[in-house]
């Protein structure tokens, strides 16, 4: 264990979906320090994979960047007694793009922006995929669009910058290293 410890936080501000709290922190050396802390939900975001091989990505507005962003389909662990992930990644992926998968296995857990907020993301390999009706929810998903996209694009859309949405990007290395075999393997 590093030594350092939390020892509380006393809530500034929320919202809807997240919360600021000013936390209080111990460190190894028993002085004490305090940092701003976004609490936000749980996040699950799923890779649909075609059976071409090619994948489904949306592309919706995102206000906090003022900009469509083209992303993997992706949700919060929000509705009340939906507990376990997989069944908010069924779900999210039935809304947004139209699909149920036959397997959805995990291919990353990460902390999206660790130096601010708690915001946790679970990202799976959806496969075995067959259509069901999509029901977008809220303005953004009204208008987003449903898109393929080939893995073999991939470099090039993160070295342009058109992809730069951070679970998109290691949802899909991720994908890509499980479809194609991971590429630092034996090294």
């Amino acid at each position: 264990m590093s030594g350092f410890r939390f020892t509380g936080e006393r809530e500034i501000a929320a919202g809807y979906r997240v919360r600021l709290v000013r936390a209080t922190f111990e460190a190894p050396d028993g002085t004490t320090f305090e940092r701003d802390v976004v609490r936000d939900k749980r996040v699950v975001a799923m890779v649909p994979v075609l059976d071409d091989g090619k994948v489904i990505l949306v592309r919706q507005y995102r206000g906090p960047v003022d900009r469509e962003m083209l992303e993997i389909p992706a949700g919060l662990c929000d509705i009340d007694g939906e507990d376990d992930p997989r069944e908010t990644a069924a779900r999210e992926l039935a809304e947004e793009v139209g699909k149920a998968a036959g397997r959805l296995e995990v291919l990353a857990r990460m902390h999206q922006s660790a130096g601010i907020s708690d915001e946790h993301a679970i990202i799976y390999l959806a496969t075995d995929l067959r259509d069901v009706p999509d029901d977008r929810q809220g303005v953004e998903e009204a208008h987003m669009t449903v898109e393929k996209f080939d893995l073999a694009d991939l470099d090039r859309s993160i070295s342009t910058g058109e992809i730069t949405d951070a679970k998109t990007l290691v949802g899909l290395l991720r994908a890509r290293d499980v479809l194609w075999g991971d590429p630092t393997a034996g090294r």
